[in-house]
């Protein structure tokens, strides 16, 4: 359920921002009228996320055992792949974000409504894309039978929300680079989990071989039912008896992955912090550098 909390408070924090330096940039300069195709916009990208993430649900109860198992592997692949490139790209330019989404908005307004409409279901739409192919795999990977980890979604993104409004408001102060610098190391652990999950799907769908191939089986020990199995599972995606290749590949992916994303070399660090400005055109500092 963390796991999955964490997915959604990282992600929906992403576009919660997104959504309040749009509204208070239009409500700074005065353009409320250009408010209703913002929100069109971001209306339309949550739809979308929303149809995608049940076409993936529903589409796949249809299939045949291997043919959701081959189904399942690839896009929690591409899941991973997607939430990587994510979390390296946001620690680049989470200091630039605002200045970015300004620059597009201005643009945006020069051109029209259907411009504004575009430029909010963009901005908002591909952060609610990758949080549902990612969320998916990650609770196709949790395969507990439980609401749990919807739950656990759920709550992220309610948290998202509120911390999105205490942003607008000017009453909540944040260091976004420590912010997506942790998160993201967190997401990666996480990412790992399903990555490794997602190979074992491919070798039960005969995609890969090596299903019988264990590297160690401790279900004797940790009982995947239990309360600690369980967080285990719930938070690391562990299996108690995993294959060579699961092991490897979570391995390969997870410890250079996260050097590179840890290490201090080629980012620079800062200590700014960011506050959105609210409607009365209060004004927050943006992080000089990322850290």
């Amino acid at each position: 359920m963390f796991s999955n909390y964490l997915i959604g408070l990282r992600e929906g924090l992403e576009a919660s921002l997104v959504v309040c330096i749009l509204i208070a940039y239009l409500v700074k300069t005065d353009r409320r009228d250009a408010l209703k195709p913002i929100w069109i916009g971001i209306g339309v990208a949550v739809a979308l996320a929303l149809g995608f993430g049940c076409a993936l649900e529903f589409g796949s109860q249809e299939m045949t055992f291997q043919a959701q198992e081959a189904l399942g592997g690839s896009l929690s692949i591409l899941a991973v792949g997607l939430v990587t490139w994510m979390v390296f790209w946001m620690r680049r330019t989470a200091r630039h974000l605002k200045s970015e989404l300004h620059g597009k908005l201005d643009a945006a307004l020069a051109m029209g409504t259907g411009a504004l409409v575009a430029t909010a279901f963009l901005a908002v739409g591909r952060e609610g894309l990758e949080t549902a192919l990612f969320v998916w795999a990650s609770v196709h990977a949790a395969s507990d039978g439980t609401p749990r980890p919807l739950v656990g979604v759920a709550l992220g993104l309610a948290t998202a929300v509120f911390l999105g409004w205490l942003f607008y408001r000017g009453a909540l102060k944040i260091n976004l680079a420590k912010f997506f610098t942790w998160t993201g190391g967190m997401l990666v652990v996480v990412a790992a989990g399903v990555l490794a999950y997602g190979v074992h799907d491919l070798q039960e769908a005969d995609f890969i071989a090596g299903l019988t191939s264990l590297a160690f089986d401790i279900s004797n020990t940790i009982d995947p039912t239990s309360w600690y199995g369980t967080l285990l599972k719930g938070v690391f995606n562990f299996q108690p008896d995993p294959t060579v290749l699961q092991v490897t590949v979570w391995a390969l992916y997870l410890v250079p992955t996260l050097a590179i994303f840890l290490a201090p070399v080629g980012f620079a660090s800062g200590k700014g912090k960011v506050k959105v400005p609210d409607e009365q055109g209060s004004r927050g500092s943006q992080p000089s550098k990322a850290s």
